[in-house]
């Protein structure tokens, strides 16, 4: 059984979407093949053209790939069912992976949705969990938008309406994101995604979403998308507020800094930015997620060294010893993984001396 005691390189999965881009700069490179699916397969030359489109980047897919060490050529699926909580950690204990994470370029807007959580998912959709979410944006066009959270007012029947007249998106509130800023998408909140957008999703680790309003578009089959109106409507919260305008809670570390974005039962998110060489090793109880955003060096080990740059994604299970990050060109990562709430957030903001209400806003139970 071989130790997973260093960080892996996983490989991206990319996606296409009718609401997708062409370039997916400044991330990722095209994928060589474009008529490549999620799994690798060809599609049909009748989806070709528009269809191309890349609209998502699944960082931590299933069918994700591992490009180092002895995990090489499995899947984050494969890796996952047969080493458990030596990949994965020992507070969790589902076969499947903590947390799925993606990047987003959107060129239109996609469907008005919503999430169902766990209980409901587990009566209704036998098999996956419910879906909670954030995001992080990277880049927000000048007209970029984001519908997220009902106005006052609106109730389910009002909704039902404006879904058969085509008018939900006069119902939601609209805001434009700002570029690094941070949103807390629990089940339950009616959202929708404009153009002109490039962000970071971290959530659990499902796909499960309820459309509710898809402006009437065809899919990548040429037929119109199924809708979900009966379970989305089922599951919508009308008083979920919008989690948005977060506190900008970032600190200095000796490597640069460290910002500490949102906190929940399924997953948490830091932002590092790595100025100087950074020391680290691997948390025993839990696998963390690092994605770069931007700048290039090096991940040291005492076997040895790998290079890393922009776009790529490092997993860093549980038993790594000691590694070092040498930036050659400043860089900013982000940093995913399932918390312990109070003592990776709350007491390490306390003691920073941030005000527990202030704590409250970026820490969600």
């Amino acid at each position: 059984m071989p130790k997973l005691d260093c960080p892996f390189q996983l490989a991206p999965v990319f996606k296409p979407k009718i609401w997708g881009r062409s370039s997916l700069e400044p991330l990722f490179a095209r994928p060589e093949n474009k008529g490549a699916s999620s799994s690798g397969a060809t599609r049909p030359k009748s989806q070709a053209g528009k269809n191309d489109l890349i609209g998502e980047v699944w960082i931590t897919d299933d069918h994700s790939r591992f490009m180092n060490g002895p995990l090489t050529d499995l899947s984050l699926s494969e890796a996952s069912q047969k080493y458990g909580p030596e990949l994965n950690g020992y507070r969790w204990s589902d076969p499947r992976f903590p947390i799925l994470a993606k990047y987003i370029f959107t060129s239109d807007w996609l469907s008005v949705q919503v999430h169902p959580d766990d209980d409901y998912a587990r009566v209704h959709d036998p098999g996956s969990p419910g879906k909670c979410e954030m995001w992080y944006f990277i880049h927000a066009g000048e007209e970029a938008e984001i519908l997220l959270g009902l106005k006052p007012g609106v109730t389910k029947e009002k909704l039902k309406t404006a879904f058969d007249k085509g008018t939900s998106r006069d119902l939601i509130h609209r805001y434009h994101p700002r570029a690094q800023e941070t949103i807390f998408v629990p089940p339950g909140t009616v959202h929708a995604l404009g153009p002109g957008l490039i962000l970071f999703e971290a959530e659990q680790n499902s796909d499960l979403t309820y459309r509710l309003d898809d402006f009437g578009r065809v899919g990548l089959d040429g037929k119109p998308r199924p809708l979900h109106w009966k379970k989305g409507l089922e599951v919508t919260r009308v008083e979920v507020p919008a989690h948005r305008d977060l506190p900008h809670l970032e600190f200095r570390e000796p490597f640069g800094s460290r910002r500490y974005m949102v906190a929940g039962r399924h997953f948490a998110a830091e932002e590092l930015t790595v100025k100087k060489t950074a020391t680290w090793t691997g948390s025993p109880e839990r696998v963390e997620v690092f994605s770069i955003l931007e700048g290039d060096g090096r991940v040291e080990t005492g076997a040895g060294w790998l290079g890393y740059c922009t776009g790529e994604t490092w997993l860093i299970p549980p038993a790594t010893g000691r590694f070092r990050l040498v930036p050659r060109r400043k860089t900013r990562l982000l940093k995913v993984y399932v918390p312990d709430m109070e003592k990776d957030f709350r007491r390490a903001l306390l003691k920073r001396g941030v005000k527990p209400r202030e704590i409250d806003k970026i820490c969600f139970d």
